[in-house]
């Protein structure tokens, strides 16, 4: 299903404008020797979709696989790299669990399991259609990305702190990461949990919903890497679920915390050590070591953000060593690594009062003018 025209051109059939804006965009990216990666959704339904149920409508997983053959069909020729969702167990938690994303309606411990759901099932029948229509003669890859902080034992000495800290990784990484990478089904603790605590509340049966056979057969697999964002890393402890509260965390009887001593920078606290030897060796060890993509990492400034981030540039080489470590001495299978971000932008719930930006943008001036921070100095001698 090759389309028949070059990128830049808009054939009649289709609505043009915003093919054409993307197609620029593709096309000036490969003309200045950048490689384009594709996110298909990163958290904007249209509203159209959310007023038939959103993520929690089956439908949704339908429209999303149209969506995708379209995008595939229309950008493939020139796209080799994609990503389906981005960071679903984040969207998830922040969307339907707090209700602090759209379309935010808390349902605690209930939407967020259904949604997950419905946004495994999505991506695997894009990456199937990818895979059946499209592979052979475009030749790219598919993937999700999974948001991946780590989390460590708040005494590591409890054997309690530390079968919460497994569960911890169990319901955020591996509850999206194991259908997909290794058999189609969630992490055997997350039914357990999420089944035990049904049954004390008076549910009939569990709140996780449960692919049948025939979906577990078609999520299994639906990989060509393993692409991780991390930005940092929490302490986790054992919180037993005395009053039967409703919730994800509530589920994995888990408390998180930073450590009082981590350098914070609002959301992010800096533990270049949390990517190394611990996240990206746990998905070595777990997923039979699959190449990694790192697709986000970076380090926030407050507003205003000054253009000597001396500082921060500091975080990104600790960050560098650490990559290093793990190709070198854990023997990770790292092939890419994208900071977060290239210019300062609009960061959801924080708005513009958070500075990702390799590059200041001047957004009170109509041109945006745009000015390289220390760390886009530096990081350029890097790459």
């Amino acid at each position: 299903m090759k389309h028949k025209w070059q990128c830049g051109q808009i054939p009649a059939t289709l609505p043009g404008s915003g093919i054409d804006y993307y197609n620029k965009i593709i096309d000036n990216l490969l003309a200045n020797r950048v490689t384009p990666i594709v996110v298909l959704y990163h958290f904007d339904l249209p509203q159209a979709l959310e007023d038939r149920g959103g993520w929690l409508a089956e439908a949704t997983t339908e429209s999303f696989d149209e969506y995708a053959r379209f995008c595939f069909s229309t950008f493939g020729d020139c796209v080799k790299q994609w990503i389906t969702i981005n960071e679903p167990n984040m969207f998830v938690l922040m969307a339907y669990e707090l209700g602090t994303f759209p379309p935010g309606v808390p349902h605690p411990g209930t939407a967020g399991y259904q949604a997950a759901h419905s946004l495994i099932k999505a991506h695997a029948r894009a990456w199937r259609s990818y895979d059946s229509l499209f592979r052979k003669e475009q030749k790219g890859t598919v993937s999700l990305a999974l948001f991946a902080g780590w989390v460590e034992p708040a005494d590591a000495n409890s054997v309690s702190d530390q079968e919460a800290a497994e569960r911890a990784l169990a319901f955020h990484l591996d509850f999206f990461a194991k259908p997909i990478f290794v058999d189609g089904n969630y992490p055997e603790v997350v039914k357990t949990q999420v089944a035990s605590m049904s049954q004390k509340q008076g549910y009939p049966s569990s709140r996780l919903p449960q692919f049948t056979e025939e979906e577990k057969r078609m999520i299994k697999g639906t990989v060509d890497f393993f692409a991780v964002q991390y930005y940092s890393s929490l302490l986790v402890k054992h919180q037993e679920n005395h009053k039967g509260e409703l919730g994800i965390l509530q589920d994995a009887e888990i408390e998180i915390f930073p450590d009082p001593c981590w350098i914070s920078l609002d959301w992010v606290y800096v533990v270049p050590w949390g990517i190394c030897s611990t996240i990206l060796k746990y998905i070595k060890d777990t997923y039979n070591n699959p190449v990694i993509y790192i697709t986000e990492n970076g380090f926030p400034q407050g507003d205003p953000a000054p253009l000597d981030d001396t500082q921060r540039w500091e975080y990104f080489r600790q960050t560098f060593q650490e990559l290093f470590k793990a190709i070198q001495f854990d023997k990770v299978d790292l092939k890419m690594y994208c900071a977060w971000s290239l210019l300062d932008n609009f960061e959801w719930t924080q708005g513009y009062s958070m500075w990702f930006g390799l590059f200041h943008v001047d957004f009170e001036d109509l041109a945006r003018h745009r000015v390289p921070y220390t760390s886009a100095k530096e990081y350029a001698k890097v790459i």
